[in-house]
């Protein structure tokens, strides 16, 4: 019988018009986008559906509306599916903002809290360090050691640190512009396979989000935060939780921490997890996992006919 955790995605995920098959064919799911508009005061789920992509993606939007889609599955799988996540899942875990979707998944905190607290957290995060200041880049096919000593080297006298180890030789740098440039040219020498800046808006996991990091400290803890009924693999951690102001103070160093997604996948194969269910939209986190582990199998759910294949294995 398979062990399964259920993992939700971050951003870079998002597309126009996902979820609206969902939408279309489902109460379930259309009741969640609902409470989402009702949430934030607008009509988001248009955005989602309909575009345009540049006002999708910016980090206001895109945060909410990832797990609004999340959510919208998961909702249907219970709702239609007859799904028992307390039952079936034995781990929960989302990457980055993702991390809030599994939360709200586990009952820790509803959907409208889980949007308020995204948008707020998308705001804090692009205003948090002016246009242009900083940047991210991956840096493909070099090992932890490498990538610690370029961050070491080219942020000497600026800001350059280690913001995602998505494992499989995936490593996203983030700090300020002049140090991504000089760490680019440095994985070039040392031959590194590829270095590449990525078309973010804000150096994301860095301690240049300080002040996004005071901002969300202080809505988290006015937050209403329960336990989730399944365990939570946190992002700065890489460790199960389960205690309610544990989590708070997770989801307030990820603001500036490491996304450990290599060590979470790892700690949960660990913990006997052989089936990884990709809750939300794309397919990123699957392949990620695929090449952490290549034993384990993985699903992603974003489809109504996804949706019936997997109720079909239970």
């Amino acid at each position: 019988m398979a062990v399964y955790a259920f993992v939700f995605p971050g951003q870079g995920s998002q597309s126009v018009g996902m979820g609206a098959d969902l939408a279309q064919a489902f109460p379930a799911a259309r009741a969640v986008f609902q409470e989402v508009d009702d949430a934030l005061g607008e009509h988001l789920s248009k955005i989602i559906f309909e575009g345009p992509l540049d006002t999708l993606t910016s980090t206001e939007n895109a945060q909410p509306a990832l797990m609004a889609v999340s959510m919208a599955v998961l909702r249907v799988l219970e709702t239609d599916g007859g799904l028992d996540l307390g039952a079936k899942a034995t781990l929960l875990a989302g990457h980055s903002l993702g991390e809030y979707a599994a939360l709200a998944a586990g009952r820790s905190f509803g959907i409208t809290e889980a949007a308020r607290l995204l948008r707020l957290r998308g705001q804090a995060m692009q205003k948090a360090v002016p246009a242009g200041e900083g940047g991210m880049a991956a840096i493909i096919g070099g090992t932890l050691a490498q990538v610690e000593e370029i961050c070491a080297t080219a942020g000497k006298g600026s800001v350059l640190e280690i913001a995602n180890d998505n494992g499989g030789g995936q490593i996203v740098i983030s700090g300020k512009m002049d140090a991504i440039d000089q760490a680019i040219a440095l994985a070039k020498e040392m031959k590194i396979k590829r270095a590449l800046k990525l078309p973010v808006s804000a150096p994301f996991h860095c301690s240049l989000m300080r002040p996004a990091e005071d901002i969300m400290a202080e809505a988290l803890e006015k937050a209403d935060i329960a336990a989730p009924i399944v365990p939570v693999i946190a992002n700065v951690t890489a460790e199960k939780e389960t205690d309610a102001d544990a989590i708070r103070l997770n989801l307030t160093r990820q603001i500036t921490g490491r996304v450990r997604w290599r060590e979470s996948v790892q700690a949960m194969s660990g913990m006997g997890v052989d089936t990884f269910v990709e809750i939300g939209a794309g397919k990123v986190l699957s392949g990620l996992v695929k090449r952490i582990d290549g034993e384990v199998a993985t699903l992603s759910i974003n489809t109504p006919a996804d949706i019936e294949a997997f109720l079909k294995t239970l």
